[in-house]
């Protein structure tokens, strides 16, 4: 009896995760449809766009109109550069708060956490002002400088729950033997919190590279990312649901297959420390 009221509950667990993960997942899979139908087939109700005919026209547009590769490649240098310099500045923040906090690292730690609350266009206007004076505007540097300090709160939260699962001792043990507080970052902390500080990246390479915001508002044509990329095809005249799709499939594979890859990665990353 028991037997069976555990398999019945496995069943209905299984049957209840595939069905979110559906839910999930079609919105991506609609668009994955839509960007292999014509612009008079895109419009049509489900199942007509379903039995119409398969063209690779909306992806042959987008290649002729769009320089797709410069896009992508804002997007890389973008989302890689706002993570190295993250990474950078975190790791020494989140070592300090971890192992050697004070009376008010508890309340800094919630006051970084609390920025991400602000309404990101409550700040447009002062940010936009500052691009200018420094002549950062619509540059990649200054994607990267905007995009790390937004993203900063969550790589220092993400290290410093990381780090507070290395046992002190370790390092105290690293201090007897001489060990710099250089060598003690390079040679002793990091390579013990390298599954969090890699998915920390992978998490932050995502955020970047998902960030519309600010790379709609600070760019125009130099350094915009392929998010500004899809944004080009909501024009006043209307929407181009085919060639609309047809770029967002184009603009989202590469995060998509860097996070198949990396999967295990990030779980293991994401899971440092839950057991000991």
């Amino acid at each position: 009896m028991a037997r069976t009221v555990t398999t019945n509950r496995k069943l209905i667990t299984t049957i209840i995760a595939w069905t979110i993960g559906i839910l999930i997942f079609f919105p991506i899979l609609w668009i994955i449809v839509l960007s292999f139908k014509t612009e008079g087939d895109a419009i049509r109700t489900p199942i007509e766009v379903l039995t119409s005919a398969w063209t690779l026209e909306s992806y042959a547009v987008v290649q002729v109109r769009s320089d797709y590769l410069k896009h992508f490649n804002n997007s890389v240098i973008i989302a890689v550069g706002s993570t190295l310099v993250g990474i950078l500045v975190a790791v020494p923040a989140a070592w300090s708060m971890a192992f050697v906090p004070s009376r008010r690292t508890r309340g800094i730690l919630m006051w970084m956490l609390s920025t991400k609350m602000l309404p990101a266009v409550g700040v447009l206007y002062p940010i936009y002002l500052l691009f200018i004076e420094f002549g950062i505007l619509d540059s990649r540097i200054g994607l990267v400088v905007i995009l790390m300090l937004i993203n900063l709160p969550i790589i220092i939260w993400m290290l410093y729950t990381y780090f507070k699962e290395i046992p002190n001792e370790i390092l105290e043990a690293a201090r007897m033997d001489g060990a710099t507080l250089r060598s003690e970052l390079l040679y002793v902390l990091t390579p013990m919190a390298i599954p969090g500080i890699a998915s920390t990246m992978l998490l932050n390479i995502i955020l970047a590279w998902n960030e519309a915001f600010w790379t709609l508002n600070l760019t125009a044509a130099k350094a915009a990312p392929l998010t500004a990329f899809i944004a080009s095809y909501s024009s006043p005249e209307g929407l181009f649901y085919a060639k609309l799709s047809a770029a967002s499939v184009m603009a989202i594979a590469p995060i998509l297959i860097m996070g198949w890859f990396s999967q295990k990665q990030l779980v293991r990353g994401l899971t440092f420390g839950a057991v000991k």
